[in-house]
């Protein structure tokens, strides 16, 4: 009995265990199949990539790097793109071309990266300062960034004072929570200034700090913290590389072209040539027919607007404007002449056009905030002069234009042989003018509504009251007023 109940105890301990046995195969079973699920989602579904924007920041900072970092940070805001590098190599430039890459920088919301590659003296130090991190090239500097003139000399002693304390107030603002990077730019901005971490030493006063890779890489303090570097790479590519792995990026490379040192230029005379196309193309609208004014001034408008395009100012949405707005001038030179209304529309809509193209707006901005700010104000200005321009020119015209075929072509200057004004005037001139009412002529230009006309062999001033009447064609004068005749179109 013994033995067999040992036989039964045995047999029932095997149950038991296979028992346990299956259970736990089903529950690790049921624990690797969703780990296998996983690691296949995972495997299936698409790297997520960066989207990098690289900008260059080459020779001295002026205007077109300006420009090219403006147009490329837009681009970026735009199209959603993470992070912003920017390839420096640059010994210094101007100030206040700085403070604006400066300023345009802190609009980017992602993250923004400078590889010093392999120089970022002076101004590119402010600029580097500015960026979330600065990485080197193994041969990379940065440094001596003190103020001087826009001819490399000294500046006066106490304006350098006042730069200084500005710049080292700016780059404590923005260098807050980047450890020593406020420390390290003030002792690069500032002689004076003593670089100490604990017990060390970096730079005494009397001198500015450079750094090179190297140095920037050094780790000091308790926990220990990078001077200035946050790492070191031998090219974006394999700087990105170690960021976000080998491909966990997409880059679009952006290159100054000549058309940003043209731009340059062309800005600086904008207003120029605002008054140039706007007086053109008020001489086109008084004279008949479309010509040489025309062209000019669609051509000086544009030139205008393609100058702000490249310059980073607008984007794509004022030239639709400006084109809708040419398309009204132009119908109403050859659709719809005398319709002042359809001519007045299509010159607003192009010069706010231009308006608009030459604002510095950002992406996601609302008009209400950039009117509230300054961005409106030297587009105004450029306006503005160039309308005072257009009237001088004008007037100077009309004053000093010799005689010839382009007078002849120009209502202002056309030889008007009657009396083409009475207001104030002899009574004989108002009679002589009585006189005409009913009689026959034909346009000498084109009426649109008001002209000249051609009566007995002299010219007048003269308006039709509806419609308009093309250069040529007979008129019969119905009244007059004080400023001229009032005509229509004799088979009216």
């Amino acid at each position: 009995m013994t033995r067999r109940r040992a036989y039964h105890y045995e047999a029932m301990l095997l149950r038991w265990l296979t028992f346990l046995v299956s259970i736990l195969a089903i529950a690790g079973g049921a624990e690797v199949a969703p780990a296998a699920n996983a690691e296949a989602e995972t495997m299936s579904a698409p790297v997520v990539q960066k989207r990098v924007v690289i900008i260059p920041v080459r020779d001295e900072i002026a205007s077109p790097v300006l420009y090219i970092l403006r147009r490329g940070l837009k681009e970026a805001i735009e199209q959603k793109a993470d992070v912003v590098v920017l390839d420096m190599k640059t010994p210094g430039g101007a100030l206040d071309v700085t403070f604006d890459i400066m300023e345009a920088l802190a609009k980017f919301p992602g993250e923004t990266v400078t590889f010093v590659n392999n120089e970022a003296m002076s101004a590119g130090a402010f600029i580097s300062a500015m960026t979330g991190e600065i990485w080197f090239a193994p041969d990379g500097i940065i440094g001596a960034a003190a103020p001087v003139s826009s001819t490399g000399q000294d500046v006066d002693a106490t304006m350098k004072l006042k730069i200084t304390s500005y710049l080292k107030a700016r780059l404590r603002s923005i260098s807050e929570g980047k450890g020593y990077r406020g420390q390290v730019i003030s002792a690069m901005v500032d002689a004076d200034y003593e670089l100490k971490i604990g017990d060390t030493v970096l730079k005494p006063k009397g001198e500015l700090l450079s750094l090179t890779a190297s140095e920037a890489g050094k780790t000091y303090g308790e926990p220990a913290q990078a001077l200035l570097a946050a790492g070191t790479a031998k090219s974006i590519d394999a700087l990105l590389t170690k960021k976000f792995g080998a491909s966990g990026f997409s880059v679009k490379r952006l290159e100054i072209t000549w058309s940003e040192r043209l731009a340059v230029v062309l800005n600086k005379i904008s207003p120029v040539l605002l008054g140039l196309g706007m007086l053109a193309l008020f001489i086109e609208f008084k004279t008949p027919g479309f010509g040489i004014f025309g062209i000019t001034g669609i051509v000086c408008l544009s030139v205008v607007f393609i100058g702000s395009y490249v310059a980073g100012f607008s984007g794509h949405e004022p030239i639709l404007v400006f084109g809708v707005g040419l398309l009204l001038l132009v119908a109403e030179l050859f659709f719809f002449p005398g319709v002042a209304v359809v001519a007045i529309a299509g010159l607003m809509l192009m010069l706010g056009s231009l308006v608009w193209a030459m604002a510095d707006l950002w992406p996601g901005v609302p008009l209400t905030v950039a009117w509230s700010g300054d961005a409106f104000l030297t587009p105004l200005q450029n306006l503005g002069f160039g309308l005072l321009l257009a009237v001088a020119l004008g007037l100077a015209l009309a004053r000093y234009l010799p005689s010839g075929w382009m007078w002849d072509k120009l209502v202002v200057g056309s030889v008007v042989g009657g009396a083409a004004q009475v207001a104030g005037g002899a009574p004989e001139a108002a009679e002589g003018l009585a006189a005409l009412i009913g009689q026959a002529g034909v346009a000498a230009t084109a009426l649109r509504p008001g002209g000249q006309v051609e009566v007995a062999g002299r010219r007048y001033e003269a308006t039709v009251a509806v419609g308009s009447v093309n250069a040529g064609e007979a008129i019969v004068v119905r009244g007059r007023t004080d400023f001229g005749l009032v005509v229509e179109r004799a088979d009216a």
